[in-house]
C-alpha cells in the first residue's frame, strides 16, 4: 500500500513518543489516518488523549470495516476505525487498526485473533459504538464494561456486516414469529 507523506501534526509527536512501533500513515481528502498495530493500540490512544501536543479528547465514532475481496492488498480483512476529534487543536484524526482472522469466518464461532484492547476506559462514550463492532463484525474488545449485542438478539448466530454472510440470511426470516396489532 502506498503511502503518501502527509504534515498533520500529531503524526510527528506519536512517532516520536513511540519509535520502536511501526506506525503507517496515510491522506485522503483531507482526512488524515494513522494506522497502528493491533498490540499498541491502546497505548497510542492513551497518548492522543492524554498528550498536550494533541489532546484528542472527543472519540466521534467507532467503526468497523471488512475488506473482504477489495480490489487493492490491505494489511488484513478487518479494521476498526477510530474518529478522534482535538477541540484544543482543531483537529481531526482517524486511527485504523488491521486484523486478520484465524478460522473461517462464514463460521458462528469466535475468532481469537479478532480481538482488540477496549478504549472505554478513555472514552466512556466507545462503550455501544463497540457494542456495535462486536455484534456486525464479530471483533471482540477485551476490559469492554459489557460487551454483548446491541442490534441483533443474544443468541444470533453470525455478524450480519461481515461480507462472506449470505445476503437473504441464514433463516432468520423464515423463523421470525410474526407479529400484528393483537400480539401482546
Amino acid at each position: 500500500m502506498a503511502v503518501p507523506t502527509t504534515d498533520h501534526p500529531s503524526l510527528a509527536n506519536v512517532k516520536g513518543a513511540f519509535p520502536g512501533v511501526s506506525l503507517q500513515a496515510t491522506e485522503f481528502r483531507g482526512q488524515t489516518t494513522l494506522i497502528v498495530p493491533a498490540s499498541d493500540l491502546h497505548a497510542v490512544m492513551q497518548h492522543l488523549r492524554d498528550d498536550s501536543g494533541c489532546d484528542y479528547n472527543f472519540l466521534s465514532d467507532v467503526m468497523g470495516v471488512d475488506y473482504l475481496n477489495y480490489p487493492a492488498q490491505t494489511p488484513g480483512r478487518f479494521a476498526v476505525v477510530y474518529l478522534l476529534v482535538s477541540y484544543a487543536h482543531n483537529r481531526r484524526l482517524a486511527v485504523k487498526v488491521f486484523l486478520d482472522p484465524s478460522v473461517d469466518t462464514s463460521g458462528i464461532e469466535p475468532d481469537p485473533a479478532l480481538q482488540l484492547d477496549s478504549v472505554t476506559d478513555l472514552w466512556p462514550g466507545a462503550e455501544w459504538p463497540e457494542r456495535e463492532v462486536f455484534d456486525m463484525y464479530g471483533i471482540r474488545f477485551t476490559n469492554h464494561p459489557d460487551l454483548r449485542r446491541i442490534l441483533t438478539w443474544e443468541d444470533f448466530p453470525a455478524h450480519p456486516l461481515r461480507k462472506d454472510y449470505p445476503l437473504r440470511g441464514r433463516g432468520e426470516r423464515e423463523t421470525y414469529k410474526v407479529l400484528d396489532r393483537k400480539s401482546t
